[in-house]
């Protein structure tokens, strides 16, 4: 259970949110039947060793929901107090979502990033206000909303996915909400900017694009970095970031110049690799395994890497100065921990 009441959640996260939250994808057994324990805790203490102060348990990939619980379950149990278990509120209703939520609260999750069904398709911004008050409501815990792309409101709803008109009323009307990821209209930085300049004082806002993130700490206040799939740079997107709290901002835009090799192929490939609106998470797996997480085979259904993309993420650390696992490629579909 979270150690702060509901109505202290935005004082909560102001104080508990300082840092980068990377993600924890699921780890299967070979035979893809249950949970590999083992790999789970191999790649919580990584993210504890790499510096990040929390870790998003991915829900978007084939889990069933108590195995999702239980995954959130281990990564806690591993972790204790050293990491904030953030929970992936990305399941197929709103009913399942709230059954999520609650199951979630109870397996030791503190906040929760809050997204939308695939099926979820709203037709004014009143909907997307009930749906989410709906979620805020079902949960104790701290919630991040997510303006973004990917749920499709842009075309219909505003530019920005997620208005901040409608924000105003979420934040006034549903106290545990504590932070923003502020992807709205992306790649636009606008969102952030607008975010912080309007609710800035009141929850905090999270810019998870590094290559964002480092200029934008140079020129404005960002305590927070969260979600993403930070871990393809092993310990440095942490280390950065406390370059930036520091004010150490040269010290940080020479790891920006020397990112910039692997960013560019990262970013080269994202489109290739993240069709249908939809993140590849064996690409994420992939990124991790190259800097020591486990790896390790998905169920179906699941988006598939192939050598050449692998080769290139692998040269992209290279060519930045960093020192990618060199192990066979079939060596990550097998994993690190097998069982």
């Amino acid at each position: 259970m979270a150690g702060y009441r509901r109505d202290e959640a935005r004082d909560w996260a102001r104080e508990a949110l300082v840092g980068v939250i990377n993600c924890t994808i699921p780890s299967f057994t070979s035979d893809l039947t249950r949970l590999n324990e083992a790999a789970i805790r191999h790649d919580t203490r990584l993210a504890i060793e790499h510096g990040f102060m929390g870790t998003l348990g991915v829900s978007e990939v084939s889990i069933t929901l108590p195995e999702y619980l239980e995954f959130l379950r281990v990564i806690k149990d591993e972790a204790g107090d050293r990491l904030v278990v953030t929970h992936h509120a990305s399941w197929n209703n709103l009913e399942q979502n709230i059954e999520a939520v609650r199951g979630a609260e109870a397996a030791g999750a503190e906040f929760v990033l809050l997204s939308y069904p695939p099926n979820f398709y709203p037709q004014s911004e009143q909907d997307i206000y009930d749906y989410t008050k709906a979620m805020c409501d079902a949960t104790n815990l701290a919630v991040m909303l997510f303006p973004m792309f990917l749920w499709g409101f842009s075309s219909r709803i505003h530019p920005s996915d997620i208005p901040a008109s409608l924000i105003r009323r979420l934040i006034d009307d549903c106290p545990n909400i504590a932070a923003i990821k502020a992807e709205g209209g992306f790649p636009s930085i606008q969102s952030v900017i607008e975010c912080d300049r309007l609710f800035g004082k009141e929850v905090v806002i999270s810019m998870p694009i590094e290559g964002e993130l480092i200029p934008l700490s140079q020129i404005m206040p960002i305590q927070l970095s969260a979600t993403s799939d930070h871990e393809y740079y092993g310990p440095l997107i942490p280390r950065v970031f406390n370059l930036l709290r520091q004010g150490k901002f040269d010290e940080a835009t020479a790891i920006y110049w020397q990112m910039h090799p692997a960013r560019k192929i990262k970013s080269a490939l994202a489109a290739q690799m993240h069709g249908g609106n939809f993140i590849n998470r064996q690409a994420w797996k992939f990124q991790g395994w190259l800097q020591g997480y486990n790896g390790g085979p998905l169920r179906m259904p699941t988006q598939r890497i192939h050598d050449p993309q692998m080769i290139a993420l692998r040269k992209g650390l290279i060519d930045a100065g960093l020192t990618p696992s060199m192990d066979p490629l079939r060596d990550f579909f097998v994993g690190r921990n097998p069982a």
